[in-house]
């Protein structure tokens, strides 16, 4: 079985073996879609990606209806990581694009 490092943002941490995500010296208390969000946004840390794009790698599906439940996930994400989730510094909103994780 292969090993892979934990990918830190600063002070947030993703340990993928344990499936366990740390702020700074807490353990964020993420659903099993949020820990595979927030996981692949930083494996792609500073990436720019659509609802779509986030839908089909993240939610392993294509679907051409309503693309809401990312942004739900973003906004679940953003209270449990960010100091102010109302302005955003980790998980920021790229207008008419997406979503991407800034360091």
């Amino acid at each position: 079985m292969e090993e892979t490092a934990p990918i830190s943002v600063n002070d947030l941490k993703i340990d993928m073996a344990r499936r366990e995500a740390t702020l700074g010296n807490g353990v964020l208390d993420l659903t099993p879609k949020e820990f595979d969000l927030l996981a692949f946004l930083a494996s792609n840390k500073g990436m720019v990606f659509s609802r779509k794009q986030l839908l089909t790698k993240v939610w392993a599906y294509n679907y051409a209806g309503d693309t809401r439940t990312v942004d739900v996930h973003i906004r679940w994400l953003r209270q449990k990581i960010e100091t102010d989730p109302a302005k955003p510094k980790r998980i920021i909103t790229v207008r008419s694009v997406g979503y991407k994780l800034e360091g």
